[in-house]
């Protein structure tokens, strides 16, 4: 696959032929998920839709002929980093929080909870870290693609068949929750219970979990609140979830002056991404506000505190395990309180 995506390139560009270049490159951007999510949208609204005509304002001959292939139609969730990795699409969003293992440095925020609630400063962070940490960059390489831009995915909170005023009233719970994030849950006495949006309206009603730790622009149009009517804002805290990113056989088939662009794009799509995760969070939170059937209440200050310092080590842990983990980890909390965020718990120590 990619030996032949990487051969039409070269044909459209007349290498090896001996002809002028031409000016169409045919490139292919895709996702797992359909554009109605934060993450995915700014590919189609704005890669999509600015890369040509920021090409013609620069003065470029080229042009990208675009294919897309949203909404799972190429390939499903589980396989986001292989697909750019093999070139079954040119460009296309990775969802590193379920490459732990190929990507374990893109997974820190999960070990640093209770850190930031901002996914733009989340973003900005990590697109910096990108750029100035060079093992992070490689570890792009190492699957072959080129990071362009990160995504991010709102602050955690609680979605519960019963009220809670205390982390005291966690204790013994099921509650459902993604991956690592289990591991806050258990700290405060909870039982963490395996599920993925898809199954966890069900798995409420049934009786199988009492509740849910989750994103809201990810819980809203679940309906979840119609089985666990209970809102408890805690802010767990925003998570680097994955990124736009570019197979490098097509990279280096591509002239500079449409990876310029694409590199310009990139960063516009972290900004697109966290613009639409604050209004939809936004909007969420009010429609919860405004709906009879749910309640809303916030955490008391003192009460996430006391969960905070319940954790264990998460951070230590996780780093210990990696040739690059501290580094990462006092280079991300520096970028985080050098932003003027006061993190609950500064991980780095």
């Amino acid at each position: 696959m990619k030996r032949t995506i990487s051969a039409g390139l070269m044909l459209a560009a007349g290498l090896g032929t001996g002809t002028a270049q031409a000016d169409t490159y045919g490139l292919t951007i895709a996702s797992s998920h359909t554009t109605a999510l934060p993450w995915v949208a700014p590919l189609q609204s704005r890669v999509v839709a600015e890369a040509n005509a920021r090409l013609e304002a620069a003065g470029s001959p080229n042009r990208i002929d675009w294919t897309e292939a949203f909404g799972g139609s190429l390939y499903g969730f589980g396989d986001t980093l292989a697909a750019v990795e093999l070139g079954i699409t040119d460009i296309g969003w990775v969802g590193t929080l379920w490459e732990e293992s190929s990507m374990p440095y893109q997974n820190v925020t999960f070990y640093t909870p209770f850190t930031t609630n901002d996914p733009q400063l989340l973003l900005d962070t990590f697109n910096r870290l990108h750029d100035e940490l060079p093992f992070l960059a490689e570890s792009w390489d190492e699957h072959h693609q080129v990071f362009l831009g990160a995504s991010a995915a709102d602050t955690y909170h609680l979605l519960t068949n019963f009220p809670i005023r205390s982390v005291d009233d966690l204790r013994g719970r099921r509650i459902l929750a993604p991956g690592a994030s289990g591991a806050w849950l258990s700290a405060v006495g909870a039982v963490p219970v395996s599920g993925a949006l898809t199954t966890y309206y069900n798995q409420v009603e049934t009786g199988i979990a009492d509740g849910v730790l989750v994103i809201l622009t990810g819980a809203y149009p679940l309906r979840l609140q119609e089985v666990a009517p209970y809102v408890t804002l805690v802010g767990l805290g925003a998570n680097f979830i994955g990124a736009m990113s570019v197979n490098r056989d097509s990279w280096e088939g591509l002239p500079d002056d449409i990876r310029e662009v694409l590199v310009e794009l990139g960063r516009e799509y972290s900004n697109e991404n966290g613009a639409l995760l604050q209004a939809r969070y936004q909007n969420v939170i009010a429609a919860y506000q405004d709906d009879p059937a749910v309640t809303v209440s916030t955490l008391p200050e003192e009460e996430r505190a006391r969960w905070a310092e319940m954790l264990p080590d998460l951070a230590s842990q996780w780093a210990a395990n990696l040739p690059y983990g501290a580094e990462l980890l006092d280079a991300y909390m520096a970028a985080i309180t050098d932003a003027g965020e006061t993190p609950l718990r500064d991980w780095s120590q």
